[in-house]
């Protein structure tokens, strides 16, 4: 296996140092961090659905803190202007018949942008982003320039419904659930939230955005020469099994393969490194069928040492785990005397596998195991 020598890749171990941090201060997060770091080396976009109240914004924070460049973060609105992005005109331009955008502190000069509620796009900027996430290029007028940014997080609650969004939605190359951590980690999610806020303005490892830029490019000297002929079979067979796989998003995907490859200090990817190819889901309902298809490509590498630490991971809920955990819940509140600490903990564990439940895209099973979860859920709920 070829790998990159010792001298080459202190700036892997940098931001995988800083990646590590960052999974410290947000525990069970550890998948969408991993994706920031693949997305930040491939300079491709990420897309994070899930509620408010998850850390989504808080850890593209923390990453920008880390990354010593220009973060640029906004909530959209229906109603949100171009200039609130892009800045305003220039009016002393504008005086002298010039049409120049002030971009000082705004989403041009970023290194990190982060788009929150990034559905809620009108039609006024819609164009604009469009070029923004597409090509990396602000145009405005007769300005066009091209943009500094290292990476786009976009994040919303929901999928898009519009046919107008749909087309925004699908400028980012991944796309990851960002749920509520399981209740059984809370006690580390406190620990690691107060150690966060305590040790704010501590000394980190961190790293400059010309570094990432240089990793940018170091991503073009991975041979994926190997494993082009198991990738090509598999973008048959996701588009067979009827998922949209565009010929520019097959394109774009080598990116996000060879940045994990360059993670694990490789110049030579294998197929696990596929592994990033389940989270090209449009719906909820895709996932079981994409993770099938990349789970029978894994599984023919050998090279275990050399993987990924995701790629061996599964991204699907288990339905029968989850259906013998409520089943032995139910078995507990009928049983036992439970305290009121102890009937809390069951329920926030009941409402966390009720969410783990709703991704089980195979209807049958979803509506198999949500069946005893609603049944338990109104045994509580007639018993208080």
């Amino acid at each position: 296996m070829t790998e990159i020598s010792t001298n080459e890749f202190a700036e892997i171990d940098q931001l995988n140092q800083v990646l590590a941090q960052i999974k410290e201060s947000f525990v069970g997060k550890d998948d969408i961090i991993d994706l920031m770091g693949i997305c930040l080396v491939g300079r491709e976009n990420l897309f994070l659905l899930g509620p408010p109240g998850t850390a989504k914004s808080a850890m593209v924070k923390e990453l920008g803190k880390l990354l010593k460049g220009k973060t640029f973060e906004y909530l959209l609105t229906r109603f949100t202007e171009p200039n609130e992005l892009f800045g305003p005109f220039d009016i002393r331009k504008l005086r002298e018949g010039e049409l120049v955008t002030n971009t000082e502190g705004m989403l041009p000069e970023a290194t990190l942008i982060f788009l929150d509620e990034l559905l809620n796009a009108n039609s006024a900027i819609l164009n604009s982003l469009l070029m923004v996430l597409n090509e990396k290029i602000f145009r405005r007028g007769r300005e066009t320039r091209s943009l500094p940014v290292l990476m786009i997080v976009g994040a919303s609650n929901h999928l898009p419904e519009e046919e107008a969004l749909q087309a925004l939605f699908d400028r980012f190359l991944l796309r990851v659930r960002c749920d509520n951590i399981d209740p059984q980690m809370l006690e580390d999610v406190l620990h690691a939230g107060w150690k966060l806020e305590k040790d704010h303005g501590e000394e980190k490892i961190s790293i400059d955005a010309e570094a990432i830029a240089r990793l940018q490019q170091k991503i073009y000297e991975v041979d994926l020469d190997d494993i082009r002929p198991a990738y090509i079979t598999m973008i048959q067979q996701l588009r067979n099994a009827g998922i949209s796989v565009s010929d520019r998003r097959a394109v774009k995907l080598q990116r996000l393969i060879a940045a994990s490859a360059l993670l694990c200090k490789r110049k030579k990817a294998i197929p696990s490194d596929m592994w990033v190819l389940r989270f090209i889901w449009d719906t909820e309902e895709q996932r079981e069928v994409i993770n099938s298809i990349v789970k029978s490509v894994i599984d023919t590498d050998k090279e275990l040492a050399q993987r990924h630490p995701r790629a061996s991971e599964e991204s699907v809920p288990n339905p029968d785990e989850i259906y013998q955990e409520v089943i032995k819940m139910t078995q507990q509140w009928n049983e036992n005397e439970l305290t009121l600490a102890e009937k809390n903990v069951l329920k926030d564990r009941l409402r966390y596998l009720n969410g783990r439940a709703e991704w089980i895209t195979n209807k049958v099973q979803r509506d198999y195991v949500l069946k005893p979860i609603e049944t338990l859920w109104q045994q509580i709920i007639h018993s208080e």
